[in-house]
């Protein structure tokens, strides 16, 4: 049995690691809030990140192109 992926698992793959990243990212940004000590406690509601399709997207077509390179 061929260990290979077809194009549409690999194109699968992609988008999930970069969805993966982008909400990694959202985290950070959640928590670097959430910890920051200098925040006074009125202004302690939480950053909203939206993740949208195009933001996953291009983000799969540069994980994409890195593996490309040649």
């Amino acid at each position: 049995m061929s260990d290979s992926k077809s194009g549409f698992e690999i194109r699968a793959d992609l988008l999930n690691q970069a969805q993966g990243l982008l909400e990694m990212n959202a985290q950070r940004k959640v928590d670097a809030h959430y910890f920051n000590t200098e925040n006074e406690l009125e202004s302690s509601e939480l950053p909203v990140v939206e993740i949208t399709a195009d933001q996953v997207i291009e983000t799969a077509r540069q994980l994409n192109e890195f593996v490309n390179q040649k």
